[in-house]
């Protein structure tokens, strides 16, 4: 299957749609690329960056004669752009997106735009950093890193196959699942990390003589705490989204706390040592599992 693209429309030229941007672009398989969103500067910094090559704030606009359409806006924001796309998308142009959950995508497609089910190929790129906007975007984010594809009952297999084609060169490794099984992994994975980092720094910034807290940080809460400089605006919108699957991981993990705090209360050297040793020996078998 071949993953060259004509024309490629990013909405939402951030991280995660310009540096698929620029993948595409250094590997020469792409044409054009498009580019929308709402802010003027970013868009404006994407021309001067390179990463695309005209843009526009109208939707409808951007898509006209894509081949490819990529949804990189915040969860809170796809079921008005899909909306929007009713009607406007060219006849074969597939759509596929970049969003952490996955359900709520796949609804706001259904309630907004239910005839673009067969050419909306969900996805998932596991990849990004703390850094937002267009110029924290660069050609190799993708590579080595995972790409999950939860493929519609209504896909064209065809279809699928061209996204996962397109991912592939960009160097990430592709694997499908299904929607709710997707959520299910991304809360424990990823969602209930960024809570915790969260959670942790506004806890800690909201104790007296916070600044001397944070002067004497160790190394390890700073790589700890890195992803709670991740955008809050998109982390509030996927907590809402995928909040039946965090909301259950969330309550898990406190139950974790409060039973370690009670073994730490009791001075119980035996049970501490015992969640320890199994953590490192989990810990240490993903590790070597990535090797």
């Amino acid at each position: 299957m071949s993953a060259a693209v004509g024309r490629l429309t990013v909405i939402g030229v951030g991280l995660i749609g310009g540096s698929l941007a620029r993948a595409l672009r250094a590997a020469g398989l792409v044409d054009e690329i498009v580019g929308c969103g709402r802010g003027k500067a970013n868009l404006e910094e994407a021309i001067a960056l390179g990463v695309i090559d005209r843009y526009t704030h109208d939707v409808a606009q951007a898509v006209a004669g894509a081949d490819l359409v990529f949804l990189a806006v915040p969860l809170g924001a796809m079921r008005e752009t899909f909306a929007t796309l009713r009607g406007a998308l060219p006849a074969g142009a597939l759509v596929t997106d970049g969003g952490s959950a996955k359900g709520s995508v796949v609804h706001d497609c259904r309630v907004a735009a239910p005839e673009l089910l067969g050419r909306f190929v969900p996805g998932h790129p596991i990849a990004g950093t703390e850094k937002n906007g267009v110029g924290a975007s660069f050609a190799e984010l993708y590579q080595g890193r995972r790409v999950i594809l939860t493929p519609l009952a209504e896909n064209d297999p065809a279809a699928v196959a061209r996204v996962r084609a397109i991912w592939e060169a960009c160097g990430a490794e592709v694997a499908e699942m299904s929607v709710q099984h997707h959520d299910e992994v991304l809360a424990a994975t990823s969602h209930l990390p960024h809570m915790l980092a969260f959670g942790l720094v506004d806890m800690l910034a909201r104790l007296k003589e916070n600044d001397e807290i944070f002067r004497y940080a160790a190394g390890g809460f700073r790589d700890f705490t890195r992803i709670a400089s991740s955008n809050p605006v998109m982390w509030r919108d996927i907590c809402i989204a995928n909040r039946a699957a965090l909301g259950p991981m969330l309550a898990a993990f406190a139950d974790e706390m409060n039973e370690l705090a009670a073994r730490i209360s009791a001075a119980d050297g035996e049970a501490l040592l015992a969640i320890f040793e199994r953590a490192k020996a989990a810990r240490d078998r993903y590790v070597d599992g990535l090797k």
